[in-house]
């Protein structure tokens, strides 16, 4: 006899309604009726005493109850006890990090680390610098990769592992497009395309332009880096991106030239202060030093 079945007999038998017992059991009124008419077969005996409005349990019914009830709490503790023991051998690494994934190369400390860690599972959250840092307040995560991470407090631990900076990235048939560098203030006649506002990489352009002594004319802004490139391909202007992100989507038609003074941007690898790091963590940890640049 199916245990499913004796489940959904426990809990007809305490409403002593159909569709109560049903709506319970995320089931239809058919499909339990199909399953005890099934028990009652099976058995032999009839377990209720059905009426238009309600069903009541038969005496046969009665005596099964209990046997029921047992079986179904046997069955649920099994379970838990399985279920708990397979969560026990199975390590999982929750990793934050910022976006651009594949542009920093944090996919490769991945790979690197399921590769040496094949019975590790890894759940990866991204999400802004400023969230992930309260991620791993509240451990929502073990560890995260966090851009400038400002910790007046002394509350984390920073792992340096990837250094970017701002670049120009211009059409090109610019005149400057063949230079390797130039100051930025060259530029500051152009219209410029910008990522998003209140974004990291926009803060960032608009800190080198303050720098070179000039107030950038903006054009544009768009989240998408494919955006700001094919915009700058077709003449509307040129743009002021983070050189590992725009090389990560390289276009024959634009130049990416490097620019000062030099504003560039840190990632690290964090975590809490005094919070012992699980086996995993630490294996993670290993992976990254071995990878960065």
């Amino acid at each position: 006899m199916e245990i499913g079945y004796l489940k959904e007999f426990v809990v007809l038998a305490q409403t002593g309604n159909f569709m109560e017992a049903a709506n319970i059991l995320y089931s239809s009124q058919s499909a339990l009726s199909k399953h005890v008419k099934s028990m009652e077969s099976e058995l032999g005996l009839p377990l209720f005493d059905r009426t238009t409005r309600k069903v009541r349990i038969s005496k046969f019914g009665q005596l099964l109850l209990p046997y029921a009830k047992h079986i179904t709490e046997l069955q649920d503790q099994y379970t838990a006890i399985l279920q708990n023991s397979l969560e026990n051998d199975q390590e999982i690494l929750t990793l934050g990090s910022i976006y651009g994934l594949a542009q920093y190369k944090i996919t490769d400390v991945l790979v690197k680390f399921k590769k040496t860690r094949a019975e590790s599972t890894l759940n990866v959250l991204q999400a802004s610098s400023r969230d992930l840092k309260e991620m791993l307040r509240q451990r929502k995560c073990e560890l995260a990769f966090i851009r400038d991470l400002e910790d007046v407090d002394n509350e984390f631990v920073q792992i340096s592992y990837f250094t970017d900076s701002i670049v120009a990235v211009l059409p090109i048939t610019h005149s400057l497009a063949n230079q390797k560098t130039i100051p930025l203030v060259m530029l500051k006649d152009e219209d410029f395309l910008l990522p998003l506002q209140e974004t990291m990489p926009y803060r960032l352009s608009m800190q080198a332009c303050e720098q070179s002594g000039f107030e950038p004319r903006v054009a544009y802004n768009d989240p998408e880096m494919e955006n700001l490139i094919d915009l700058v391909i077709k003449g509307m202007g040129v743009s002021l991106v983070l050189k590992q992100l725009v090389l990560y989507h390289s276009h024959p038609r634009i130049a990416i030239v490097d620019v000062t003074p030099s504003v560039s941007t840190q990632i690290n690898l964090c975590y809490l202060k005094g919070v012992k790091l699980s086996d995993a963590a630490r294996h993670f940890v290993l992976c990254m030093a071995s990878q960065k640049n």
